[in-house]
């Protein structure tokens, strides 16, 4: 979805893997390194960036690589957040912390940048994001009203007559 591009030449991806190797660098001193589970969540955070953005790039939809895309920027927020937890708690001196959120940050404007440029006048996000009916279950729904079946604002179906909606139909 980036032109003949491919994810491991995309700039940003080559930023997660800064971003990775930064965090398993400092996940690997003392005192974090007796934190399993702090150790964990960062790195898994700092790893879902760029397994987000490959992912995401080889669905070879729009959509996709947008909603990966999407998933990717909130793993550089939960990194920035982490790192925020390491600095208060004595982990990583304010300014190594501080220089790790800013790669963090890098990544996550880069993320929005990217995703803008996708989402034009003429994006169609899919029924997810408009709550349409998927269009298999609208032809599943036609089908049924066809037979005489409607559906209800509460999710359940009522038999009609003739085929036509019903009318003040209680639910």
């Amino acid at each position: 979805m980036s032109g003949n591009k491919t994810f491991e030449e995309l700039p940003v991806w080559q930023a997660g893997r800064e971003l990775v190797r930064q965090v398993y660098a400092f996940t690997r001193r003392p005192p974090v390194v007796l934190d399993a589970g702090y150790c964990d969540q960062i790195q898994r955070a700092a790893v879902s960036v760029t397994n987000n953005i490959a992912e995401g790039h080889e669905r070879d939809t729009t959509v996709e690589l947008v909603l990966f895309l999407f998933y990717a920027k909130g793993s550089a927020g939960e990194v920035r957040s982490l790192l925020w937890n390491a600095g208060d708690i004595g982990y990583l001196p304010a300014p190594a912390a501080a220089d790790l959120r800013d790669l963090a940050r890098n990544i996550s404007h880069q993320l929005r940048g990217w995703i803008a440029s996708m989402q034009t006048p003429d994006f169609n996000p899919g029924p997810k994001y408009h709550k349409e009916p998927p269009a298999g279950l609208r032809r599943w729904e036609l089908y049924l009203e066809q037979q005489g079946l409607f559906r209800l604002a509460n999710g359940r179906y009522t038999q009609t007559t003739g085929g036509t909606k019903p009318v003040n139909e209680t639910e």
